[in-house]
């Protein structure tokens, strides 16, 4: 003990504090106690996170929309949400100066390709932000940013405290679960969202912390917002056998809706990609929004309104604020307008995100669901079939649009389930859910989030040997203390090259450093000791051009693929024509094996 206390005393005041942590961690605490602890902690805070996203938007709107009168005011929502992505484009470019990412893909990258490790400025970035954008108007959620701000807490706790790569993704995983717990009051659903999307590997020793962390973050929530579900719903009718085949036919068109949801929404992403200039992309984009908002005000922000309005049966949502107000008692006027809601609101989405805005795509989603679930219902029982209810079948079209959306039909099935206290309907939840995962996986492997970083093979998944191979850096497994010959070098010049070198390789290179072939050391040993070839035996007459070569561009799992397929012990790396090193199969599997040890360690 007074070991330690002279150390403490000698250290500067931030490290006294982490110094002695590690004291009383190592005396009185087990690594999986030591992890359950932060998990509660990290609950609390993420569940904070939450709290205060929350009540922002809810200040700011109500600060901007209280009062409007229909019409006279409705003129504004061609502003609210241009202003509100100007602020939210200064604050990021002039004020933080820093990429502030989109939210549960900015997880995903951190996990596959950055050991874990978010900023410190995500912790409070993506609240301020989304708080901005969703506030005046931005047709987002608020989900994604919630869990970027839940990771980054967890991530830079693991940070501070120096724990090792999987401590630091468990910790990141359960503050994920946590943020996500308390934004939608939804402890279950948010342990198999951290399982599902954020890729976590259930184990019991990450089980505990998960457990933890959500029901803090739920109570965090539960405390400061109330114990009131997110969508407050009452089963009138309950699930009736005969109605099976009617929520297999919901589960495949949420699965086309879903399906065109991703398809319009990297649509934009490249169509506003095209664009290098900030102003130009937020001017294109907080324009067509507003007018967006302005023709279907049901499109501004969350949308939670119009989603527990169709969760009651009632249209009028679509109608309030709107030009079309007096076309309210109109069934065609209904139908109408309701698939140009559902079609318009990922434009409106992708536009938002387009423009410079910070959000998520749950909302959103949960939106279109609820949407196409009253729609179908409605269309079905115009048609003078038995009569179906309207509101359970807004209800399961939710969780189909998430189920196929986010490719996640374990997590849409429980968070409806929670979101809506509606567990009578889990039987047309599952098989909704399930039809409309099984139809996006017909068209799109990866979903919304996982798209652009399985493209950039960038994304981790439930593979343990695919990712280890992920997070190997390509750079790390290249040599370069190769001896080069040049192309029209003789024999003689190759044999003093080789007395001077410890490899049995000689790439042969010209004069501007491109690539041609190489020399093996075993091809020369039949003529090596005869003097009297050296000048008449030239190194173009030795070389051997290799069938498998590796870019620096490949993924790490494609060069570990050439190896097995070529049998060669050593592959030449070219980049563009031009030598650049090699890569042996010896240092790929040692750099394997060793990051292996690294995310296997808890």
């Amino acid at each position: 003990m007074k070991v330690w206390i002279l150390i403490l005393g000698s250290m500067k005041p931030k490290h006294k504090l982490l110094t002695y942590i590690f004291y009383l961690r190592k005396k009185y605490l087990n690594d999986r106690q030591y992890m359950m602890i932060l998990s509660i902690v990290i609950g609390f805070l993420s569940g904070l996170a939450a709290v205060v996203i929350k009540n922002a938007v809810k200040f700011v709107k109500s600060l901007l929309t209280a009062g409007f009168n229909v019409e006279l005011d409705n003129v504004l929502y061609i502003f609210y949400p241009v202003i509100g992505i100007i602020i939210t484009v200064i604050f990021i470019r002039f004020i933080l100066r820093q990429y502030v990412g989109d939210g549960v893909p900015t997880v995903l990258y951190a996990i596959s390709k950055n050991n874990g490790i978010l900023k410190a400025h995500n912790m409070f970035s993506s609240m301020v932000t989304s708080a901005l954008t969703v506030g005046f108007g931005g047709s987002v959620g608020l989900e994604g940013p919630t869990v970027a701000t839940g990771a980054a807490i967890g991530s830079n706790i693991g940070k501070f405290l120096h724990l090792n790569y999987k401590q630091t993704v468990t910790l990141l995983a359960v503050a994920s679960a946590g943020a996500m717990s308390a934004i939608f009051k939804s402890p279950i659903a948010a342990i198999i969202f951290a399982v599902e999307v954020i890729m976590l590997d259930l184990t019991l020793a990450s089980l505990a912390p998960l457990l933890l962390s959500s029901v803090t973050a739920a109570l965090t929530s539960y405390f400061f917002l109330g114990m009131d579900v997110l969508y407050p719903f009452d089963i009138v009718e309950k699930f009736r056998m005969k109605d099976i085949s009617l929520y297999i036919l919901l589960g495949a068109v949420t699965g086309i809706v879903s399906l065109y949801f991703t398809k319009i929404f990297l649509f934009f992403q490249n169509f506003f990609s095209r664009f290098a200039k900030w102003y130009i992309r937020l001017m294109i984009g907080g324009v067509l929004l507003g007018v967006l908002i302005f023709l279907f005000p049901s499109l501004y922000g969350e949308g939670y309104e119009a989603t527990n309005s169709c969760l009651h049966g009632s249209t009028l949502t679509l109608f309030g604020n709107s030009p079309f107000y007096d076309f309210r008692d109109s069934a065609t006027a209904v139908i109408i307008l309701m698939i140009a809601i559902i079609l318009l609101k990922i434009v409106a989405t992708s536009l938002t995100f387009g423009a410079g805005g910070i959000g998520g795509i749950f909302a959103p989603t949960l939106f279109m669901g609820a949407h196409v679930g009253l729609l179908f219902a409605i269309i079905h029982n115009s048609l003078g079939f038995d009569q179906i209810s309207e509101t359970n079948f807004a209800l399961v079209a939710m969780g189909g649009l998430i189920a196929g959306v986010i490719h996640a039909p374990l997590t849409a099935i429980f968070l409806i389930a929670e979101i809506t206290q509606g567990y009578e309907l889990f039987m047309p939840l599952m098989i909704t859910s399930v039809v409309s995962f099984m139809t996006i996986r017909i068209f799109n492997q990866n979903s919304v989030y996982t798209i652009q970083l399985a493209k950039r093979g960038e994304l981790l998944t439930h593979h343990q040997d695919k990712n280890v191979l992920a997070m190997i850096k390509i750079d790390k497994l290249i040599e370069s203390n190769f001896k080069t010959v040049n192309n029209e070098a003789t024999l003689r010049e190759l044999v003093e090259v080789i007395e001077d070198s410890h490899r049995n390789i000689f790439p042969v290179v010209d004069d501007e450093g491109f690539f041609h072939g190489h020399v093996i050391m075993d091809d020369l040993r039949h003529i090596m000791f005869k003097p009297e070839l050296y000048d008449t035996t030239s190194v173009r007459s030795l070389m051997i051009i290799p069938v498998y070569t590796i870019s620096p561009n490949d993924k790490v799992e494609d060069i570990a693929q050439k190896f097995q397929e070529s049998g060669k012990y050593n592959m030449p790396v070219i980049d563009d024509g031009k030598y650049v090193g090699y890569i042996s199969k010896a240092n790929l599997f040692h750099e394997y094996r060793k990051k292996l040890k690294e995310v296997s360690e808890y």
